[in-house]
């Protein structure tokens, strides 16, 4: 039915109507806008009216620097997750979310990560190996073998110890020392003194001993050319395969 057909009072009363129905929904829309913006004040006040800040650098820092320059922003430390790190002294900040100048609302919880050092590495155990193999298992480990020869009653090429010793917790790259035997004592260092290069050379090489570094000096007790002092010492027992060294008095001296 339009209203070309009602009454002039019921057209009147039509149009009053619709007036007041529209009245009704447009307060009920505006009612309940404002619960809803009235919850969101009461439940989620900081949206709207909390101050910002720029998230400050921490790397670097301890972390109690760290909670102290949070605090100085408003800001808040949130419980700090540890990392090792191979250069950034155990204790510092090395890492932060948000990041560095990020703009965040005041009460903001800052995620930290605090390293630990670097990581740390087990001396492996190579007593028994070869010095070989050794060598590549602490290569392999990531630290630094440094191979030494010592007389022991193990075979010969065998690894005796480490030092230090196996289980010691090492930074990455630290020196290892490999301790290889040379065998047991068995054979007696001959006395090389007065005797020429040649001879003494020849002596040792008989006796499976090894020709080592022998330095010109001065000696007014020894004819030019020849040894007069050695190590180790004449009658020293020593294993086959050792090395030997000494002094002899130069030429024109």
């Amino acid at each position: 039915m339009t209203l070309g057909w009602l009454k002039p009072g019921a057209w009147l009363a039509a149009l009053s109507h619709g007036h007041e129905r529209r009245l009704f929904l447009g307060g009920f829309i505006v009612s309940l806008l404002a619960g809803y913006f009235l919850a969101a004040l009461v439940l989620f006040p900081a949206p709207f009216f909390a101050e910002t800040t720029a998230v400050p650098d921490l790397t670097g820092m301890s972390r109690s620097q760290a909670e102290e320059a949070l605090q100085a922003r408003g800001l808040v430390a949130g419980d700090p997750e540890s990392a090792h790190h191979p250069t950034a002294p155990a204790g510092s900040i090395v890492w932060q979310d948000p990041p560095t100048g990020v703009v965040v609302p005041e009460g903001t919880s800052i995620q930290l990560s605090v390293s630990q050092g670097p990581q740390q590495i087990p001396v492996p155990d190579v007593a028994n190996y070869t010095g070989e193999l050794a060598r590549l298992l602490i290569e392999s480990a990531g630290l630094a073998p440094i191979v030494d020869s010592v007389q022991t009653p193990l075979p010969r090429g065998e690894v005796e110890n480490t030092r230090p010793r196996a289980g010691t917790s090492l930074r990455p790259g630290d020196p290892v020392r490999i301790l290889v035997s040379i065998g047991p004592a068995t054979v007696v260092v001959p006395n090389l003194a007065g005797m020429t290069l040649e001879q003494a050379r020849d002596t040792l090489e008989t006796l499976g001993l090894v020709w080592g570094e022998f330095f010109p000096a001065t000696s007014r007790t020894q004819a030019a050319g020849t040894i007069f002092r050695q190590q180790p010492p004449a009658g020293t027992l020593t294993a086959p395969g050792s090395r030997v060294t000494g002094w002899y008095v130069r030429e024109n001296q």
